[in-house]
C-alpha cells in the first residue's frame, strides 16, 4: 500500500465509522490525510496524490497509521487530541484535552485585517477573554506587534496549556495569563477585548457528538440560551473598556439567541468563513446604550 492508498483507506475507515470533523478539517479526506501524515512524520502540506509517493510503505508504517485511525474513531477524540498540535491561521498550537480545540473565527478578522479599521489608533492594550489554549493571544500579538495582551480563562488547566504556547512562540513579555471568573481579575483597561466564549445553548449541547463532548463542557455549554456569559460580559466589559474601545465576540449559531437577549444592542457583524452571522463587533458606547442594567 502506497500513500495516496492509504490515505483514501483510512478517510473510507472514517466515513464508514461516521466520525464527526469540525476541529481543523471538515471531511474524511483531509482529516484522514492530516492523520497518515503526521503518523509518518512527513509535512502537512505534502501532497499525497503525487507521483512521487508511488512505492509502497512499510508494513510496519501501514500499521502505525491503521492504529492511530483505530484509535480516532474507538475514542471520538478529536484528531488534534491525538496528535497535541492544531492550526489557526497557518500557526501552529499545542493542544490537549485540558483545553478547547482552538477553532474561534475571530482568528479570522485578527488575520485578514477587518477589524483595522475600527481600532483607535492609540491601541495598546487587548484582552483575550476565556483564552483556551491561548491561541487568540497569540495571534492578537503576532498581528499587532506594539501592543500588550492579557489572557483570562477560570480554568486552570487551560491557563497550562496556554503558557505552553505563549512559550512557543516567545511572547512570555507580551502576553500575561491569569485565572480570571470572566472580568473579575481583568487590571485596568483595554482598548480591544477579544471573547469566544461558552455559548452553547443547553439544547444543543445535549445533542452534541462525541467529538465536542471530549472537549471540557466549561468552555462550550452557555446555559439555557447559551448566553449566561455573555449577559454578564456585557455589564462588566465596559468598566474595562477604553473610551474608543472595541469588543469582538463570537456567538457561533447562537444569533437568534443573542438578538432576543440583546434586543437594543447596535451589533457590527463581521463577514468570516463560516458566514456573517457568528461574530460580531461592539464599541463601548454600543454596549453601554444597549445594555439594560438589572
Amino acid at each position: 500500500m502506497n500513500l495516496p492508498q492509504l490515505v483514501q483507506a483510512s478517510a473510507q475507515a472514517l466515513t464508514d465509522a461516521q466520525v464527526v470533523f469540525g476541529h481543523g478539517t471538515t471531511n474524511a479526506h483531509d482529516e484522514a490525510a492530516w492523520l497518515v501524515l503526521w503518523r509518518l512524520g512527513l509535512p502537512l502540506d505534502t501532497d499525497t496524490a503525487d507521483a512521487s509517493h508511488q512505492a509502497p510503505l512499510p508494513e510496519q508504517q501501514i500499521a502505525e497509521v491503521q492504529a492511530l485511525i483505530a484509535q480516532r474513531i474507538a475514542t471520538r477524540k478529536p484528531a488534534a487530541y491525538l496528535t497535541q498540535e492544531a492550526w489557526l491561521q497557518g500557526v501552529s498550537f499545542y493542544i490537549d484535552e485540558r483545553a478547547i480545540v482552538p477553532r474561534s473565527l475571530i482568528a479570522e478578522v485578527l488575520a485578514d485585517g477587518s477589524i483595522d479599521p475600527w481600532l483607535h489608533p492609540h491601541t495598546h492594550r487587548v484582552l483575550d477573554l476565556c483564552t483556551g489554549n491561548g491561541s487568540l493571544a497569540v495571534l492578537a500579538a503576532l498581528a499587532f506587534p506594539d501592543i500588550a495582551v492579557e489572557g483570562l480563562d477560570i480554568s486552570k488547566d487551560a491557563l497550562e496549556v496556554a503558557r505552553i504556547n505563549v512559550a512557543r512562540h516567545g511572547l512570555e513579555q507580551r502576553i500575561t495569563l491569569r485565572e480570571s471568573n470572566g472580568l473579575a481579575q481583568a487590571t485596568g483597561t483595554f482598548d480591544l477585548i477579544l471573547c469566544n466564549p461558552p455559548y452553547v445553548n443547553a439544547q444543543s449541547m445535549n445533542q452534541l457528538p462525541a467529538e465536542f463532548k471530549a472537549e471540557p463542557e466549561l468552555a462550550l455549554a452557555g446555559g439555557a440560551d447559551g448566553m449566561d456569559f455573555v449577559r454578564q460580559l456585557l455589564l462588566d466589559a465596559p468598566k474595562h473598556m477604553s473610551e474608543h474601545a472595541l469588543l469582538v465576540l463570537e456567538i457561533g449559531h447562537e444569533r437568534a439567541y443573542f438578538e432576543a437577549a440583546f434586543p437594543h444592542l447596535d451589533a457590527l457583524w463581521l463577514s468570516t468563513s463560516a458566514g456573517d452571522d457568528q461574530v460580531l463587533l461592539l464599541s463601548r458606547q454600543a454596549i453601554t446604550e444597549g445594555t439594560p442594567h438589572p
